[in-house]
């Protein structure tokens, strides 16, 4: 939530020290010379419009993508009729495939008063248009030729089938099976319903095109897809079947298909198992075009958990379901899995078919159909798809019953599948799959505690939300720097946007509170919550000099009593949620809480406020080791959190936040992936620290499914807190990140399937008023049991340099948690490195480089995995367009905030220690332009610079350091490709790679008749130190580290294109990165004669 690095040399390996902001944030010229005109009206009010035209931009933009204003459809449809009851064996009346299979349904529908809630649909019938989308028509003439047949030829023709059964109604019932299924496709696709179940029979997936097989007549759900193909045109639908038994019907008729997704985990027992098919085994993925589109997760033993079946879906069936991106999704709800099960022999409860089916509903914009397949007993199925028509319902997860942590079998089977689909999805080419299996040697193990929830929780249809705001906590404010980005209209602005979108009306309000000071001392020092106390009675200039002993803080009179007011509102949502009288919570409070320390402020940081929620709900529950997650996904690591739980096994802390090897703040080891905790706490710290690259959607998403979600849930907590900072969303002045709205959304759908949905979101850090005020309504939305919106642009394979890290922390990690242990063969990885090899394209042409190999690319999307469609062409070319970042990052712009740059930005890493001493506070550099490059080979090509200290001795004797950082203090570190080898007088080399192209090239005019004069100082500011060109009016401003009067006319002007005299590099605002283009040439040439007095060659 603070600057990002501390300086090189610095060398501090301590977060208890953090590196403050620097000098200008707390209103101080120290240690630089004053501003000129900083303090002019004209300057400020530029500067006001500044910010506003880039938030404005930026809700523009964010717009565009937000789907939270568009109409939602609600709703659940229940389709059923009697007439279901009336396909029965007449020559087996115990036959198991039974009518009392959708009376016991409807039954248990109505005794847990679920009925009341779900909106009827009415049955039809399929016409023979409809059913000859899968079947052939001699088929369908010979089905409906039974209903005239003797029961002896009804039998004679049944036998001629495998597991099959008719009766003179069985026609009639299954093309009205059929026809219910459509209805709710229709009511489904139209948004008259969000969502819906079909209590039909008989089953329909093993039925293929000419043939009835296992209970199936007509393949319900096949045609289904296809009805919704041709009649809504739906390009993409997902066909997820839990049933015990390999539903191969559906198989055969869509396994060309690329159109269509067939996810199918079942029993095998390398094919002892019904349907006894080598096809049914995960080496079958699909042929032709649609190779990678059929999964298969064949189980090999019997009594398969809760744990493995959740297992099965975060590792294969969402990350390829999230990079499929389904417009439908459909369910093949067989229910013979469910314990007790007389021909599944599986240990699956009616909790987890809740679970999976809440898993799916973060799909398609929750449109989602179940259709009822096989079950055979006739509690458990009844209670099974009891709990999935709750789920629909959006009540909230129940929790899970131990063993949370899947088999080594399950592992297994997960590992044969991911395996099998390794070339065909780069969801899955995330996981190295390096981790060791062996049995039973997870050095921790979590108790087997079954969560207790309250009898009105568990019976709820939907969830109760708590909200707590109060006004007063805009109290806390910075005297001293109006432009703080830790500002008081943070709070403000989000609750308005809940306002605006109705948010506060369908959420309970939670009074606030203040902690005691007793309650305070369950995380900090009497001594601390004394000096906080007392700052309350301190003259201002007391305040600022207490300011100046801490990092990153600034106190008024109303700071302690905000901080307490923070903490002590998550306390009440606790409460109210632990009781059972709220199912989730929303905290909108500040000062945020996670970098506070046990005797120090920190980061903006006064008082830990989730750490403090955890004993909390330890203290209240009488259960010192009550379970709880603290899932921070501020872009800052927590490191005050992590300190107070790193020895404590009842508090699971998972961290995904910017590392950068250790530069960015708070700038300590700490926060590494290898600090996995201490003593008894060992394994429950869990440090996801990206390096490198601008990470957004598919990043945190690829973090959740491979490790988040895995260890969360076989920890199993019994309450999730949520370090909820948004400055690692788009937009943000701090994080230079690019999670969006939605991005965060599907973060939250996720976690709620954890701790029986018992989840509170409290706010951290996020500095883009209109970033983090869309991005936390969308979070309680999701927590109202709205499902997610869909991913603003199509899922670009994760970042090089975010799967390492990923896979750094899979290998830190899985020692402790059984979870993890994926194993995927040596030579499936080496057969995909050749494969990827041999795609590279060369890189002859003049002036370009060699294809990357820095970690900053994303993957390349995988060969086979595309379909030759020209829908499916677009669709590839709209994820590589997708993979370029052209949107603006606005910001608040506080010169204290960022680093300093030149025109080639160096990449900078941390230096050993240095023995800063104690008090020794770094701030940033404001000098750390490098060395103009001279050839003109540097002028057309990347430009290799060497790494540059560019530190000097201020008047105050503080040192400053260099950041990586771009032309006005943008971060874009993916810009910085490649390392070098080679050395230059002891300094390490790197390349700036820049854009080849942007979209605001048009706004470069023609040269002036004067040409441009190197030499000329700022227009404004008289200043000669950083100054650069506007290529649109060529006007010539200074630098963000002078008096940043180029940024103000970029923004005010709106001209985004600008040359720097330091070493001819062209950088554009908007889409924050150096740009070579030919359009170019002209302004770089003659700024290269200026300057050198030489011209550059043609360019080529």
């Amino acid at each position: 939530m603070k600057s990002e690095s501390g300086p090189l040399g610095s060398g501090l390996k301590s977060v208890r020290r953090s590196p403050r902001l620097s000098p200008q944030s707390d209103g101080s010229s120290k240690g630089k010379p004053e501003r000129k005109g900083g303090n002019s009206l004209k300057e400020t009010k530029m500067k006001g419009r500044m910010e506003r035209r880039r938030e404005e931009e930026l809700s523009g933009r964010l717009q565009e993508l937000d789907l939270s204003n568009r109409p939602a459809a609600s709703g659940t449809g229940l389709v059923y009729s009697e007439i279901f009851t009336h396909h029965k064996n007449e020559w087996d009346p115990s036959h198991p495939e039974c009518p009392d299979r959708v009376t016991s349904i409807m039954k248990e529908l109505e005794r847990q008063e679920l009925l009341s809630y779900c909106i009827r649909v009415e049955t039809r019938e399929a016409s023979e248009e409809e059913l000859l989308l899968a079947h052939m028509k001699h088929y369908v003439d010979l089905m409906r030729s039974t209903q005239t047949m003797t029961q002896t030829e009804l039998q004679t023709l049944s036998n001629k089938y495998d597991s099959i059964y008719l009766h003179p109604k069985s026609f009639e019932v299954a093309v009205t099976a059929v026809g219910s299924v459509l209805q709710l496709v229709d009511k489904v696709m139209s948004s008259e319903l969000r969502n819906g179940f079909a209590v039909t029979r008989p089953p329909g997936h093993h039925a293929q095109a000419n043939k009835c097989n296992g209970y199936s007549i007509f393949n319900n759900v096949a045609i289904a897809a296809r009805y919704a193909q041709t009649r809504y045109a739906v390009s993409k639908v997902l066909i997820v079947d839990w049933d015990v038994h390999h539903g191969q019907g559906i198989q055969y008729l869509v396994q060309e298909d690329p159109s269509i997704l067939y996810f199918s985990v079942h029993r095998y027992e390398q094919g002892l198992f019904w349907p006894h098919l080598p096809e049914s085994d995960s080496h079958f993925v699909g042929s032709g075009p649609a190779e990678g589109r059929n999964i298969n997760l064949p189980w090999n033993k019997t009594g398969m958990t809760d744990a493995d079946y959740i297992a099965a879906f975060q590792h294969v069936l969402l990350p390829v379901a999230y990079e499929f991106q389904p417009q439908l999704v459909l369910v093949c709800a067989g229910f013979d899995s469910a314990v007790g099960d007389p021909k599944g022999e599986m240990c699956m409860t009616p909790q987890c078919y809740h679970v999976l089916t809440h898993m799916l509903m973060s799909l398609a914009e929750g449109r989602l159909i179940l259709a009822l397949e096989g079950g055979y007993n006739l509690q458990t199925t009844a209670e099974a798809a009891s709990a999935c028509v709750r789920a629909l319902l959006g009540g909230p997860c129940p929790p899970l019953s131990p063993p949370t942590a899947p088999s080594d079998s399950a592992l297994q089977s997960i590992s044969q599948t991911i395996s099998a689909l390794y070339p065909h999805w780069a969801c899955l080419q995330v996981l190295e799959g390096r981790a060791q299996l062996n049995e039973g040697s997870v050095i921790r193990t979590v108790p087997d505690r079954k969560i207790l929830l309250e009898t009105s929780q568990m019976s709820s249809t939907s969830t109760t939300t708590g909200l707590v705001y109060d006004e007063r906590m805009m109290e806390h404010s910075n005297l001293w720097d109006r432009h703080h980005p830790e500002q008081p209209q943070r709070i403000f602005k989000i609750f308005s946007k809940h306002q605006q979108l109705g948010l506060v009306d369908r959420c309970q309000r939670i009074p606030a509170r203040l902690a005691t000071e007793e309650e305070l001392s369950m995380c900090h020092s009497v001594q601390h919550i004394e000096q906080m106390k007392a700052s309350a009675a301190l003259k201002p200039r007391e305040l600022h000099q207490l300011g100046e002993e801490f990092n990153s803080i600034y106190f008024n009179q109303q700071t302690f009593q905000s901080a307490q007011m923070a903490a002590g509102s998550c306390f009440n949502i606790v409460d109210q949620i632990l009781s059972g009288q709220m199912s989730n919570g929303v905290a909108i409070v500040r000062p945020p809480g996670h970098h506070a320390e046990r005797d120090s402020p920190c980061g903006f940081c006064f008082f830990n406020t989730a750490a403090l929620s955890a004993r909390y709900a330890q203290k209240i529950s009488h259960d010192p080791q009550l379970r709880v997650l603290i899932l921070d996904w501020d872009v800052h690591h927590g490191n005050g959190t992590q300190h107070m739980f790193e020895d404590d096994d009842s508090v699971l802390y998972i961290s995904l936040h910017r590392y950068d090897n250790g530069v960015f703040f708070p700038s300590s080891e700490d926060a590494a992936p290898d600090k996995v905790g201490v003593a008894k706490g060992a394994g429950f710290n869990a440090n996801i620290a990206w390096s490198g690259g601008r990470m957004g959607d598919s990043e945190y998403l690829s973090a959740f499914q491979c490790v988040v979600m895995p260890i969360a849930t076989e920890f199993n907590p019994a309450l999730v807190l949520v370090s909820a900072g948004f400055d690692a969303a788009r937009g943000d002045p701090l994080g230079g990140y690019n999670v969006t709205p939605e991005g965060y959304a599907h973060l939250t759908h996720m976690l709620m399937s954890l701790a029986g949905g018992r989840v509170v979101i409290i706010l951290e850090g996020g500095y883009n008023l209109t970033s983090i005020s869309d991005s936390m309504s969308l979070c309680t939305r999701v927590l109202l049991g709205d499902p997610p919106p869909s991913l603003a642009t199509p899922l670009s394979p994760p970042r090089h340099s975010a799967v390492a890290t990923i896979n750094e922390v899979i290998a830190h990690l899985s020692p402790y948690w059984r979870s993890l242990r994926i194993q995927i063969p040596q030579s499936v990885r080496e057969a995909m490195s050749s494969t990827k090899h041999q795609r590279e394209r060369s890189s002859k042409g003049k002036g370009r480089k060699s294809e990357q190999s820095s970690t900053e690319k994303p993957l390349m999307p995988p060969r086979g995995h595309m379909e030759t469609t020209t829908e499916n062409s677009l669709e590839l070319l709209t994820q590589e367009l997708a993979s370029l970042d052209i949107s603006q990052a606005s910001s608040n712009h506080n010169p204290g905030l960022s680093s300093p740059v030149g025109g080639a930005r160096p990449k900078v890493h941390p230096s050993p220690e240095k023995g800063t001493p104690e008090g020794e506070v770094k701030a940033e550099s404001s000098n750390a332009t490098p060395e103009p490059v001279q050839s003109a080979d540097s002028i057309q090509t990347p430009v290799a610079v060497p790494e540059v200290a560019a530190s000097h001795e201020e008047a105050s004797g503080e040192k400053v350091g260099a950041d990586s950082e771009g032309a006005c203090g943008w971060s874009r570190p993916e810009s910085l490709e490649l390392m070098c080898g080679a050395a230059m007088d002891g300094s390490t080399l790197y390349v700036v790679d820049p854009l080849p192209w942007c979209p605001h090239l048009d706004a470069v005019k023609p040269l002036p008749p004067t040409g441009i004069d190197i030499f000329l100082p700022c227009q404004d500011c008289g200043s000669e130190a950083e100054n650069w060109i506007c290529l649109t009016c060529y006007q010539v401003f200074c630098g963000r580290y002078v008096n940043e009067h180029m940024v103000t006319h970029g923004v005010v002007a709106e001209h985004p294109v600008v040359l720097s005299f330091s070493d001819l590099s062209v950088w554009c605002y908007l889409c924050e990165s150096y740009i070579h283009n030919q359009i170019l040439f002209e302004a770089k040439n003659a700024a290269h004669y200026a300057k050198f007095g030489e011209e550059i060659p043609p360019w080529s």
